[in-house]
């Protein structure tokens, strides 16, 4: 149950959808075989939440009316020169700090020249011979299909660089033009690099929910990959075990995970397909078409050479500090103090998880499931801190498989639902002390979900919907049922044991789903055995 949620929250049940496409695939006799081995490695662009861009004052709002936020700088008018945001490298040092990167103290900026009509100097200030920071690692939590579960994994990171991103072009195709909108120009990214070390469509998407759940939680990236401010680049090849890495080919400018995960499958498929009937795969750069669910061609892969990189001559080395290295008699706000930061970072999605099962004793699935739902977390330590530990499971359990389901069913978020820890403790209360049944409790929830001023004691009263634990009672109705099914009651003992279940949906039905389970099954035992 637990697992099939964290699916649904994932990205609208991706696993089911890549089992859904691989089963298209073959019918279309594109079978992935097991001799073969994907290798994938993905590149980031993570728009950092600043209010102005990397190296000009203009503003960064989504959604701004067409070129409404671009300087002289961002469209490249001669005579301008670029200044360094600050915001944009303590996010990305923060960023570092996270992803357990190592730090450049002194690092570079460069010019990586190629032509897009949305990229005005002919030019794009990064990072590429000395980025602020390289190596480090994530660990990420991907489903195992096989054993349904949770597995921790890590990812290697190559460095981490700040760069400009380009402007956007609007193609009117009925027209044959091509407008070009600038507001986007200039904006600073942060490019994070994999190693080439994922092997399934799975792991890759896995990790990108967790990389995009770190940015949001140390507030350097709002992660909205639907507003292009998380874009995943993934490089594909297939190759037989133990061969060397195959010929790669890049998807680009993916902007959700559930189109990650599609076209890494369909091109894994691709190339597997390319390479069995004899031929080559092309080192090139590819698009994923949403339309057709296919990935297509756009140009040859650009060598490191092509892009005729130069140290940018406008921009001084970036220098960074620590508190033992700090120069006297410098203001602070001259300088950037690393250690400094690294004091600010919050608790870190790994570390909460770790938390949780420590603290509270939580299964791998539970902490995951909060650590993914922020204010849902919030809501059930608020509910902990005023019961006792003994409740803990049963909270976690309410809030997981009652409200955290009910929430979903609806289509939206926990944090949308406008149910308070009030609420959701006091469900807790009544189904702890037996007040409730859980098929009470889901009515209720229905009830507060289109009405939240309401709390759950009220709603029971004004229902009626307490639940029947008298002992006459519930003996009356159970002999009630086994005189009105022999055959069944002959069947159980029979020793098919498995219809024992339907009598006590059948006396369930007779109280509209509002006995004391416990009770009835017990009773209904004594009744049958006896």
């Amino acid at each position: 149950m637990v697992v099939r949620l964290f699916m649904r929250q994932f990205q609208h049940n991706l696993i089911r959808q890549l089992k859904r496409y691989s089963k298209r695939a073959a019918l279309k006799g594109e079978r992935l075989e097991s001799q073969w081995e994907t290798v994938i490695g993905l590149e980031i662009h993570a728009q950092i939440s600043a209010k102005s861009k990397l190296f000009s004052g203009s503003g960064t709002t989504f959604a701004s009316p067409i070129n409404s936020m671009v300087s002289f700088f961002d469209a490249s008018l001669p005579g301008t020169l670029p200044v360094l945001n600050r915001r944009c490298v303590e996010a990305g040092i923060l960023t570092a700090l996270a992803l357990q990167c190592r730090l450049n103290l002194v690092s570079m900026f460069d010019r990586k020249h190629y032509f897009y009509a949305d990229l005005p100097a002919g030019y794009q200030i990064t990072q590429q011979r000395c980025p602020l920071a390289k190596d480090g690692h994530v660990e990420y939590l991907a489903p195992d299909e096989v054993h349904r579960k949770l597995v921790l994994k890590r990812a290697r990171l190559t460095q981490l660089q700040l760069e400009q991103d380009s402007g956007k072009s609007l193609h009117d195709v009925e027209m044959s033009h091509s407008l070009i909108d600038l507001n986007r120009a200039g904006i600073g990214l942060m490019e994070i690099i994999t190693e080439p070390e994922f092997c399934s469509a799975v792991e890759a998407a896995s990790f990108v929910r967790e990389l995009q759940l770190i940015l949001q939680v140390i507030g350097v990236c709002d992660g909205k990959m639907e507003e292009g401010s998380l874009r995943v680049d993934a490089s594909v090849s297939v190759r037989r075990p133990s061969e060397p890495l195959g010929i790669r080919s890049e998807i680009k400018n993916l902007n959700s995970i559930r189109h990650l995960m599609r076209s890494i499958e369909f091109e894994t498929l691709r190339q597997i397909s390319i390479l069995e009937s004899g031929g080559q795969v092309l080192n090139e750069t590819r698009a994923y078409d949403v339309e057709t669910g296919e990935t297509v061609s756009m140009r040859d892969k650009e060598r490191l050479h092509d892009y005729r990189f130069m140290a940018e001559p406008n921009l001084p080395p970036l220098r960074l500090y620590t508190n033992d290295t700090v120069p006297n008699g410098v203001p602070s706000d001259q300088i950037i103090n690393v250690d400094e930061l690294r004091a600010m970072l919050p608790e870190l999605p790994n570390a909460k998880r770790e938390r949780l099962k420590k603290q509270y004793g939580l299964s791998v699935e539970h902490s995951n499931v909060f650590v993914n739902e922020p204010t849902l977390l919030e809501c059930f330590e608020k509910i902990v801190a005023n019961q006792n530990l003994q409740n803990v499971k049963i909270a976690s359990n309410i809030c997981i498989n009652e409200v955290l389901a009910a929430v979903n069913k609806k289509n939206i978020a926990f944090s949308a639902s406008n149910l308070s820890a009030e609420s959701v403790g006091e469900l807790v209360e009544l189904v702890q002390d037996e007040v409730i049944s859980l098929l009470t409790l889901r009515k209720i929830l229905e009830v507060l979900l289109q009405d939240s001023s309401k709390l759950p004691k009220q709603v029971i009263e004004e229902r009626g919907w307490h639940q029947v634990s008298n002992e006459t009672a519930l003996e009356n109705i159970c002999c009630q049922v086994i005189a009105a099914n022999p055959k069944v009651v002959d069947d159980y003992r029979d020793g098919k044991t498995k219809v024992f279940n339907y009598l006590i949906g059948e006396v369930q039905k007779k109280l509209s789903g509002q006995s004391n389970v416990k009770a009835v099954v017990r009773i209904m035992k004594q009744k049958l055995d006896t």
